[in-house]
């Protein structure tokens, strides 16, 4: 059988979608698919497991053992370049080596540092040939956009972090007393999960905790794994029976309160399960309390492997995100009626110039049901 050329974007046709299986399950590895193309036209392909679990390259590998077939001479597609450490598990680059495959094609090389190259010079030095494709092809730029927190993450040291606001087309997110729930329609709440379910965490603030009083977790949509659920508390006042922090799901609490003083509070939450993590910055206004620190918080979150973080928090949290400069992207849901006053996507400003607001690039507009989800991005964020 004549092995397709690896440049023609049909040769990888299904093997995104094969990837994209991998949300909500793999982190905090990125999200590979890998299929081999044996010499006798058969196909056997596989996507990343759960972490500490098999890769792309070990289920196809599997598959086609399961089946009997003989791999030697097979050319493996993979859209990310084969590990070569030791990490959670063996290298994937020696397993494909010990199967015999004679071709393998990369569609990114892996910009984790302890792998970044090393898998390909493996497979080089044992006779396997290579091929890795343009950096401009468009299977290397969707699996690395599918992959954007780890790219983010491996190279910037911190979690991609998308702020997702619904609200109605004038922009408001909640009516002067506070209602909110439900602007937007029940197939945006879908996808809104679905947005969640690519997140390592999920973020709030303890205004949205009081104010809602929401479970912040993955339940309209089928999921492996539950994201963490973080809030940022800094007087450390949160009700110890909020919904937040009852099962499914690990949360992570930052304050920047007295530990001495909140000894009592500290207690009852973590008697619940709910870590706790000191991260005080400076004040929001002059002599007053102490704000957790956001940079300091990403860091936290890089240092737990969370490649996406996902902020659905209120007007006053949104804004301090976007005054630190931290959201790199915006996921907008916009329903089809007018509100009038009301609560806005932020409480940026008074600003003096145009120019003094956050620019933001478009990157798509999209119906969801009755609504529209727009995404747009900080320019020149992206970290490929």
């Amino acid at each position: 059988m004549t092995t397709p050329d690896p440049l023609d974007a049909h040769a990888w046709e299904g093997l995104l979608p094969l990837a994209e299986q991998a949300i909500g399950l793999s982190d905090p590895n990125p999200r590979v698919a890998c299929r081999l193309l044996l010499r006798d036209g058969r196909v056997f392909e596989g996507h990343t497991q759960a972490a500490g679990q098999a890769h792309a390259e070990v289920m196809a590998l599997r598959a086609a053992q399961a089946a009997g077939a003989d791999v030697r001479g097979a050319t493996a597609f993979v859209t990310l370049e084969p590990c070569s450490h030791h990490g959670r598990t063996p290298p994937c680059c020696d397993a494909l080596i010990a199967a015999g495959v004679a071709h393998v094609v990369v569609a990114n090389e892996d910009p984790n540092p302890r792998v970044s190259g090393q898998g390909l010079a493996r497979l080089r030095q044992a006779g396997v040939q290579v091929t890795v494709l343009p950096p401009d092809h468009p299977v290397a730029l969707a699996t690395r956009e599918l992959n954007i927190g780890f790219w983010q993450r491996m190279r910037h040291g911190r979690p991609w972090v998308r702020m997702k606001v619904a609200a109605s087309l004038d922009g408001v997110t909640a009516l002067p007393n506070g209602v909110s729930q439900w602007i937007t329609s029940p197939e945006a709440r879908t996808d809104g999960h679905a947005w969640r379910r690519r997140a390592g965490a999920v973020l709030t603030g303890i205004g949205t905790v009081r104010q809602d009083d929401p479970r912040l977790d993955v339940r309209l949509v089928p999921t492996a794994r539950q994201p963490l659920r973080v809030v940022l508390d800094s007087a450390l006042e949160i009700d110890p029976d909020a919904r937040i922090l009852q099962p499914p799901g690990e949360v992570l609490l930052y304050t920047a309160s007295d530990p001495a003083a909140t000894a009592r509070q500290r207690a009852a939450l973590q008697a619940l399960g709910v870590t706790i993590i000191d991260r005080p910055g400076p004040p929001k206004a002059p002599g007053g309390p102490p704000k957790v620190d956001l940079a300091a918080v990403l860091a936290d979150l890089a240092a737990r492997e969370v490649n996406e973080l996902h902020i659905e928090a209120g007007a006053a949290l949104n804004a301090s995100w976007w005054r630190a400069g931290l959201v790199d992207e915006l996921l907008l849901y916009l329903a089809p009626r007018l509100l009038g006053q009301g609560l806005g996507l932020t409480t940026l400003g008074p600003l003096d110039r145009l120019d003094d607001g956050c620019a933001l690039a478009f990157v798509a507009v999209d119906p969801v049901g009755p609504d529209l989800r727009v995404r747009a991005r900080v320019p020149g964020r992206t970290p490929f």
